[in-house]
């Protein structure tokens, strides 16, 4: 038997996630009427959107500013879309402030793995080869340890890689690809520049 999927659901989902009116109701008709299976249902739709969406060019945009209360911490963010109307959205400015604030706080050294300093990389990995060393650990498994080490230094150093401090359940990637499946367009974070007093 068919479940009945009331407007009233479907308003709600549509306001959870902002996906389009038939989109909710396929979700909601596809998890039997379950409102938080369904979102969880769009968010991964949404992701998979937005990685399609990855190679389209995204030259609008904002950048998010935040300073901290005692005036101590600053940061500018860029952050880039595909249109001028995405960029004025309050998702979008909202996510420009999100990622100024987060970037305040959790002190990134790189947007991407790929744009972290290749001589910090191979710094830290001869630490960790140098700590498993002396260790004792069998040869064959000392790779996979320098391995795991340094993804976990990533995890903590890398923007994109890092846990969002505002909802440490996924991480500043997940969260742009959040907003992309949100609004429907590829977002970018470009750089940042965090300042801080005597530093």
């Amino acid at each position: 038997m068919a479940t009945t999927i009331s407007a009233r659901d479907v308003s709600e989902l549509r306001a959870l996630t902002g996906a389009g009116m038939m989109d909710c109701k396929k979700a909601l008709q596809d998890t039997g009427g379950d409102v938080q299976k369904a979102v969880d249902l769009l968010r991964q739709k949404g992701m998979a959107r937005a990685e399609k969406r990855a190679d389209r060019s995204a030259k609008e945009g904002v950048i998010g500013s935040y300073m901290h209360f005692n005036g101590k911490v600053a940061v500018l963010v860029e952050v880039n879309c595909e249109t001028d109307f995405v960029a004025r959205t309050d998702d979008f400015q909202q996510l420009g402030k999100d990622l100024a604030i987060h970037i305040a706080s959790a002190k990134p050294l790189a947007v991407t793995v790929e744009e972290m300093p290749a001589d910090v990389v191979e710094r830290e990995k001869a630490i960790y080869e140098a700590q498993v060393a002396e260790s004792g650990k069998p040869e064959q498994v000392r790779a996979k340890i320098v391995e795991g080490k340094l993804r976990k230094f990533y995890e903590e150093q890398v923007l994109m890689e890092q846990k969002f401090v505002k909802d440490d359940s996924k991480t500043i990637g997940d969260l742009v690809k959040e907003v992309s499946g949100k609004i429907g367009e590829n977002i970018v974070v470009r750089r940042f520049a965090r300042f801080e007093l005597g530093k």
